[in-house]
């Protein structure tokens, strides 16, 4: 179990860094102070304090996408144990809310929400095809029923006039190949097209860092250090291609296409940490 110790010295040697780079670069903005942060050190269930399942199906019972699973608050599918969290996705028959669907799995929000940051993941990604896990945000003021900021009263805008950032996405169809996208009013869904991505080896044998630096006029992602896209409009006034000048959260989870594998029974996306510098 990693000890408070560390988080005393990630801190430290934050503030430390942050001092330097100020005294040296007063022009160019660094992300270097831990602003928020799991390490996911006690066992069990996941830390109430900074994340919430969001379980509530949308309006005619099925999740955005076609997706065919549950999402659950069980420990089955997320729960936290040496040092790691899991998230856990499940071929079983489950009854929720009127729909009974063959597949669980867990939808995490977190209780944290920031604006211009880098975000670093240090995850590995479960195996299957029709399997989609994802590390990504949200704007809070997305108007979707039981997500958790819109139950805390932010719900105003609909998707995808809120912005999106996926940090990270992988199809278990394509495995390997991961990709990082944006989604605005002027590019989402199956028309989103300011994506980019790389095949990364082992995606779900090794631990590999998954991060976003966000900037006032542009977004870097990068895997283990490496830039794989770069989102840069050429105008941010414009709200239909940059709508990101507010608050966003992070989610994770595991979807469940329609053409999962019928072989498939469980696999998980496991996480040693999550942290946010400004």
């Amino acid at each position: 179990m990693r000890s408070s110790l560390l988080i005393f010295l990630l801190l430290f040697l934050s503030f430390s860094t942050t001092q330097c780079a100020k005294s040296k670069d007063k022009s160019n903005t660094k992300f270097e102070t831990l602003v928020w942060y799991d390490e996911f050190d006690i066992p069990g269930a996941i830390d109430s304090t900074k994340w919430f399942h969001q379980t509530q199906l949308p309006a005619g019972g099925d999740w955005y996408g076609g997706l065919i699973n549950h999402y659950t608050d069980r420990l089955e599918n997320a729960y936290v144990k040496d040092g790691f969290l899991n998230i856990v996705a499940k071929k079983e028959v489950f009854n929720d809310q009127g729909e009974i669907k063959e597949y669980t799995s867990a939808r995490l929000n977190s209780k944290f929400a920031f604006t211009y940051g880098r975000v670093e993941v240090k995850a590995k990604l479960p195996k299957g095809i029709g399997t989609w896990p994802a590390i990504w945000m949200l704007n809070k003021n997305i108007d979707e029923p039981g997500a958790y900021w819109q139950k805390q009263g932010f719900g105003t805008t609909y998707w995808p006039v809120c912005g999106e950032i996926d940090i990270l996405e992988h199809w278990g169809k394509k495995q390997n190949d991961i990709q990082s996208a944006v989604h605005t009013a002027s590019s989402a869904g199956d028309d989103v097209v300011n994506l980019g991505g790389r095949l990364i080896e082992n995606v779900s044998n090794q631990f590999h860092i998954y991060s976003l630096e966000w900037y006032k006029d542009r977004m870097v992602f990068r895997v283990d250090d490496l830039v794989h896209y770069t989102y840069k409009p050429d105008s941010i006034e414009n709200p239909e291609i940059w709508p990101f000048n507010s608050d966003q959260y992070l989610l994770l989870n595991i979807a469940i296409e329609p053409d999962i594998d019928p072989s498939f029974i469980e696999d998980s996306m496991v996480i040693e940490y999550i942290r946010v510098y400004q």
